[in-house]
């Protein structure tokens, strides 16, 4: 058996021991699924080794394993979304009029009801607050699996407009519509569960 082989496998072998952890925490946090994160970690692994002889040590092996699982989970996001047929999706569309009929009157303006609360800044810095962030990702959830795939990509990920436009491939009018709906609806579930319980 060739040196170099049997080298460059014991050499992979630690990089799954020592880093495997550190993946499969990253890929729970960005995706908030116990299954998809071991997936992403899996992926991971399988193109590493099969590129591995393209790792020139620019970077530390934890930072070049980074870089491919950030890849698998845009990726997911990405398939995620574009699974989802916006004319047969009858359930996404039934809640994104019942949002607005539940927060807005005929002449869209704020219900009294509805109207924006003014949540307590003294409550400190709340993504600290282990029990916010429950709450948070339960709402998150919730929401119709486009919007979830569009926040992700924004403010997760930190992806500029323009190029989750091209990822998703859709116009910038409906992207920043979807988020500004699922913005209206993680607010709405975030005063139901945290402000006013």
């Amino acid at each position: 058996m060739n040196v170099n082989l049997v080298l460059a496998a014991k050499v992979f072998e630690s990089w799954v021991e020592l880093y495997t952890n550190n993946l499969y925490s990253w890929a729970l946090f960005k995706t908030s699924n116990k299954e998809t994160a071991e997936d992403l970690v899996q992926e991971t692994f399988l193109t590493a080794h099969q590129q591995f002889e393209k790792f020139r040590g620019d970077s530390s092996p934890k930072t070049w394993l980074l870089a491919i699982l950030n890849n698998k989970i845009n990726a997911h996001y990405r398939k995620k979304y574009l699974q989802i047929n916006f004319n047969q999706n009858h359930d996404t569309a039934t809640k994104d009029l019942n949002i607005f009929h539940q927060l807005f009157d005929d002449n869209d303006r704020w219900k009294d009801k509805e109207k924006p609360m003014n949540w307590n800044a003294d409550e400190g810095y709340l993504l600290d607050n282990r029990e916010f962030n429950m709450v948070l990702t339960s709402c998150l959830e919730k929401l119709p699996d486009n919007w979830r795939s569009a926040v992700n990509l924004k403010y997760i990920e930190q992806k500029k407009g323009e190029i989750i436009c091209q990822e998703l491939d859709i116009a910038p009018t409906n992207f920043w519509q979807i988020l500004h709906r699922a913005k209206l609806q993680l607010r709405k579930c975030l005063e139901i569960n945290w402000f006013k319980a």
